[in-house]
């Protein structure tokens, strides 16, 4: 019995066979897994001697918990929509004993890596072997994105290339335990019959290069039963041309791949092929600390006595760390290693976000290097967070207080807080128990508060996070005050600067901003700050500008500024202030926006997306956005998490003004989820879900707080603006309102576009009456007539007692 065939081919990238598709590119799958390309030696290739007996049948190389952390670690990660290998189950049938394997005891949604244990137990077929297998015929073990076809055809098993597979074994259970069963059955065992004869070890054969038998064949001795097996599976051995080839395919129509993949896919994975000794070991602990990852276990090779190395990679930054601490238990457990092989090491981290780091035991006899874990974890690093939560005027300054954190550290993080131009290094290193619930790992000597020297004037105060690993700088707000004089009066501001920020213009992703700045008090030139998001940088304008000059003829005309600007994907405001370099303070330009599109090309294939707005009314708030994914034009998933819980959502709501930047995709890529929020502060943050190629996307994170209960509010009406529902001949606005000062309903005020009607928000809530306890009569739902087109409708509740009235919101809608 031939068996796979096809395997043998190597099949160019998105091809498929009528049987099956051999996988054969494992550097790309492998980088993208573990960030770390393969080396397997492919000199060292014996056509007669692909693997020795001993590796082939030795059913003891790992037990079920090894098979599934390998098939983890070998694929941390699982594309939406699809079951991996890592967490496949089948149900699987009794057999019983005969002369290839002994009874297995089926069962019901058995994982695959219980599976592929009691298979290799059952028939004597070393486990890695399976392993292999699994990924050379149908790529299942690094296959992020595997299809129903691809496990009904796990092993190639039953499929031959001259005929469509064979659909008694179809199935994962059925194509494991046939293929094994395969394997003992080539070695002839007794109670058998003397059927697979033509690779008999001990022999020279003639072996093909490839199905077309032009392409001819070449003598081979086969040394071992092991290699005969191979044969028999996948009947070709690879030319010179396909070993040349690497890990990539050849132009030569007579290269084949399957049996140099199973060589390559062993000795990457497990070491020599040959009954050598590779590293082996346990990697106990892998953590993320703030600014750096730990990783400890213990790691050996029987081949020596001595400590040997271990390569520790965090993405694709290594270091090497020899495994040489005392380790008792390992020395009880191997006796013949001792007991100095434990390691332990920190490495710093690259950045924030994801990072897989991969463990690496270095061989030191005649086997092969080993991964022993891969695990993807996020990293406690970045750029600082915090926040400028006060600044008051007092009589000489300012005193301000707030906290920050940089993550890469436990550290108080500095702070310098800017009055005007005038810069103050502070240490936040002030309790501040309340951070202790949202960082755990960092403490609370976070906060920082000081009084600063000040004039009599107006002035603007920011602080900045200052950084000291990996990320950068970051703002943590900006506040203007007025200092009063001594007699508490304020005095004549006058002085500060004016200007106009004139324009700002766009050519792909590079911007110019434009205008002129003067300060009164003097006829130099002047600094002005432009942000982008929040990022500043200082420029002079400094620029030629006569027609300032005939306008403001004392001051010449050295008071223009043109300053080249780079824009990030998607939308961005760009803000310009005057600086002022006398008395008075910094005056603001203004802000413009500008939109980056950026081409499909340059996205790689992860989502992309913004998370825009939250608005909190009360403890209910709507989190806005939108998010794409460059592999597909259908709306996508987004998580969004409350204070670390979780929940889906369908990115679908129409957003005319993204499609209008990404035409392919449509415009159904928005969202706008209502989330309750609990009392006090939370983080509410948003990823994009990836559907194919690439990962998930991090949209960003805001923080709320619902302060206190209802009752304690204060005397404004609230409510929710819930939806506004497009029909022909207008739309349906509807929610709700309540004002505490009163059980009764009260009026709302609906406008559409620039024209507003009223209307009493009494229709029967029971959700809001259980929440409030006042009452269920303030429910609305108005059918409003509109005209065909683009509409912005807002919804303000109107007061009846002490109190201002209140906003619930816009929303913009399209009227067919």
């Amino acid at each position: 019995m031939v068996v796979s065939l096809v395997a043998a081919l190597l099949l160019a990238p998105g091809v498929a066979s009528a049987t099956q598709t051999e996988r054969v590119e494992p550097t790309a799958v492998e980088a993208a897994a573990t960030g770390i390309v393969k080396t397997a030696d492919l000199s060292q290739f014996q056509p007669g001697n692909i693997i020795s007996d001993a590796k082939f049948f030795d059913r003891g190389t790992m037990t079920e918990a090894q098979i599934q952390q390998f098939l983890e670690a070998r694929l941390p990660r699982c594309s939406a929509g699809y079951t991996c290998l890592r967490d496949y189950s089948d149900t699987s049938r009794s057999t019983a004993a005969d002369a290839m394997c002994g009874a297995y005891s089926g069962g019901v949604a058995e994982r695959a890596s219980t599976i592929i244990f009691k298979v290799s137990q059952a028939c004597g077929i070393n486990p890695q072997v399976i392993l292999v297998m699994l990924q050379k015929e149908q790529g299942l073990v690094l296959s992020s994105a595997p299809t129903k076809d691809h496990y009904r055809a796990a092993m190639g098993q039953g499929c031959p290339d001259t005929a469509a597979c064979d659909a008694r074994y179809y199935g994962f259970f059925n194509q494991v335990f046939g293929a094994a069963w395969q394997l003992k059955r080539y070695a002839n065992p007794p109670g058998t019959s003397q059927y697979f004869t033509w690779y008999a070890p001990g022999k020279t054969w003639n072996v093909r290069w490839h199905p077309n038998e032009a392409c001819g064949s070449s003598p081979v001795y086969i040394q071992n039963q092991a290699t005969a097996n191979l044969y028999y599976y996948t009947p070709y051995q690879p030319n010179a041309a396909a070993i040349r080839a690497g890990y990539n395919a050849s132009s030569d129509p007579c290269a084949s791949y399957g049996n140099r993949n199973f060589f390559q896919f062993f000795t990457d994975w497990f070491g020599s092929t040959q009954s050598y000794n590779s590293p082996f070991g346990n990697v106990e602990l892998i953590r993320a600390l703030p600014g750096e990852f730990e990783v400890a276990g213990w790691a050996a090779d029987l081949d020596t006595k001595e400590p040997i190395s271990v390569h520790v990679y965090v993405g694709s930054v290594g270091v090497a760390v020899n495994a040489d601490q005392e380790r008792p238990d390992v020395g009880a457990a191997y006796p013949a290693v001792g007991s100095r092989h434990g390691f332990g090491v920190r490495i710093p981290a690259p950045g924030a976000g994801l990072f897989d780091v991969c463990v690496y035991g270095i061989n030191a006899g005649g086997g092969s290097n080993v991964m022993m874990r891969c695990q993807t974890v996020t990293a406690m690093s970045g750029s600082p967070t915090g926040a400028l939560e006060s600044v008051r005027p007092v009589d000489g300054g300012v005193e301000v207080s707030g906290w920050a954190i940089d993550p890469d550290t436990v550290a108080p993080a500095t702070v310098h807080v800017y009055v005007d131009s005038v810069g103050t290094a502070l240490a936040a290193d002030k309790e501040r128990a309340d951070l202790a619930t949202r960082f755990p790992a960092y403490g609370t000597k976070h906060g920082f508060a000081t009084k600063l020297t000040a004039a009599p004037g107006s002035h603007t105060v920011c602080a900045y996070g200052i950084n000291v690993a990996a990320g950068g700088n970051v703002q943590l707000g900006c506040q203007t005050v007025v200092v009063p004089g001594s007699a508490g009066q304020i005095p004549e501001l006058g002085r500060a600067p004016i200007g106009v920020f004139e324009a700002l213009t766009l050519s792909g992703s590079t911007a110019v901003a434009s205008g002129w700045a003067i300060d009164p008090d003097t006829a130099s030139s002047i600094k002005v700050h432009i942000y982008v998001g929040g990022t500043g940088v200082e420029y002079t304008a400094d620029a030629a500008r006569a027609d300032v000059a005939r306008i403001y003829p004392a001051y010449g005309e050295r008071h223009g500024f043109v300053q080249q600007l780079n824009l990030p994907p998607g939308k961005s405001e760009v803000c310009a202030y005057a600086i002022n370099t006398g008395s008075g303070g910094h005056t603001f330009l203004g802000c413009r926006s500008a939109e980056v599109a950026v081409q499909i090309a340059d996205l790689g294939r992860a989502p992309i997306g913004v998370f825009e707005g939250l608005t909190v009314s009360g403890s209910t708030a709507v989190a806005s956005g939108w998010a794409i994914d460059p592999d597909t034009t259908s709306s996508i998933k987004v998580h969004i998490y409350v204070a670390g819980k979780g929940v889906e959502y369908t990115a679908d709501a129409p957003r005319a003004d993204v499609a209008r930047i990404y035409p392919t995709y449509g415009e159904k890529h928005g969202f706008g989820q209502q989330l309750t929020l609990p009392v006090g502060r939370s983080d509410v943050c948003a990823y994009a879900i990836n559907t194919g190629a690439g990962g998930h996307t991090f949209l960003g994170c805001r923080t709320a707080e619902v302060a206190v209960q209802t009752p304690d509010l204060g005397r404004p009406p609230f409510g929710n603006f819930e939806s506004a529902a497009p029909a022909p001949g207008g739309a349906t606005v509807s929610g709700w309102a309540l004002d505490p000062d009163t059980t009764q309903p009260i009026s709302v005020h609906i406008y559409v576009d620039s024209t507003s009607a009223a209307y009493t928000a009494d229709k029967p809530r029971a959700d809001v009456a259980a929440a409030y306890g006042l009452g269920d009569r303030h429910g609305f739902s108005e059918f409003i007539p509109m005209t065909s087109g683009s509409h912005t409708v807002c919804v303000y509740p109107i007061n009846t007692g002490p109190g201002g009235h209140s906003w619930l919101g816009c929303r913009t809608i399209t009227v067919p």
